[in-house]
């Protein structure tokens, strides 16, 4: 019979280098996605103007395109550099 052991965070444990690596790899990605969020946000309480309609396509784009580095990134590092 095997044994299950329960996995309890222990708050005094800091973050490893690659736990801290792989949250700076995906910053990029979050920050593009609460700019997104802001800007839809920002569209909720108001008519939504000409400026707010660029705000939101800045956003879009800027979130694909950390969606695609971050993508690329993943791929390149399985296939060990070669594209």
């Amino acid at each position: 019979m095997s044994t299950i052991i329960a996995l309890v965070p222990d708050p005094d444990r800091e973050p490893t280098a690659a736990e801290l690596n792989a949250i700076a790899v995906e910053t990029p990605l979050i920050a593009a996605e609460v700019e997104l969020l802001d800007a839809q946000i920002r569209t909720l309480d108001g008519p939504v103007t000409e400026l707010d309609q660029q705000r939101i396509r800045r956003a879009r784009r800027k979130l694909l395109a950390a969606r695609r580095d971050l993508t690329n990134r993943a791929g390149l590092a399985q296939t060990g550099g070669a594209a």
